[in-house]
């Protein structure tokens, strides 16, 4: 069985790496990381990168494929018509189609989640019905071959569920506990309903930093590539 992950410029590393590190173990089963060339790939935070080991060429058809969200990333990915392109056809064939976090605007560009009920981070759940989707706050939503999951962490659970459609329940529990995934948090805050309104405050902060820091380092570099290219 061929799993594709998608890459792109901006993508957040749990996204990726939660549901890889479920899927992987699967008996039969290769994971690919894809992107539109294969080589490294910058996540949304700029600090690491991941090597895609396949471009979209390579895996055309997979058995599932899981795309992760990020920031402006993955809305700059959800404008890509190659991408688009890609997702559209490997989900026309794949047994299961995957989104976590935001990345469930890029299978929304795609045409996918019209009429369908899906999730995402909490941050952008009101987003959801501009393309189309019925939005529903949980951890993780299927409909038919189409599952979503929740914020970031929220793609372990949905990977977990995947291994158990897949290679029977006894074997995603036994792959739960390989992992030793047993979340005990020392705080009760990791849903917006239990956070009280001054963490919520804080998390708008800090994320509209971040999107401000990402948005002014990706001018920086298309300023640096414009001067480069007058210089030669």
């Amino acid at each position: 069985m061929q799993i594709a992950i998608l890459l792109y410029d901006g993508f957040t590393a749990l996204d990726a790496v939660g549901p890889y590190e479920v899927l992987v173990s699967l008996p039969d089963t290769q994971v690919h990381f894809v992107a539109e060339t294969a080589g490294p790939v910058q996540t949304d935070t700029k600090a690491l990168t991941i090597v895609a080991t396949a471009n979209l060429d390579d895996i055309p058809h997979p058995d599932m494929l899981v795309i992760p969200g990020g920031g402006e990333g993955t809305m700059q990915a959800a404008q890509n018509k190659r991408i688009l392109d890609w997702v559209r056809s490997a989900h026309a064939t794949a047994r299961w189609t995957s989104s976590v976090c935001t990345g469930a605007f890029i299978l929304g560009a795609a045409g996918l989640l019209q009429g369908v009920r899906a999730t995402t981070h909490w941050a952008s759940r009101d987003h959801l019905a501009q393309v189309g989707a019925t939005c529903v706050p949980e951890r993780y939503v299927q409909h038919g071959k189409i599952i979503t999951a929740a914020g970031v962490s929220a793609g372990i659970d949905m990977a977990l569920l995947l291994a158990a459609n897949l290679a029977g329940e006894e074997w995603a529990q036994a792959t739960q506990l390989a992992l030793e995934y047993d979340p005990q948090p020392p705080f009760d805050t990791g849903a917006f309903d239990k956070a009280p309104d001054n963490v919520r405050d804080l998390v708008r902060t800090l994320m509209r930093a971040r999107a401000e820091q990402n948005h002014a380092m990706q001018a920086s570099r298309i300023t640096t590539t414009s001067e480069g290219g007058l210089q030669s």
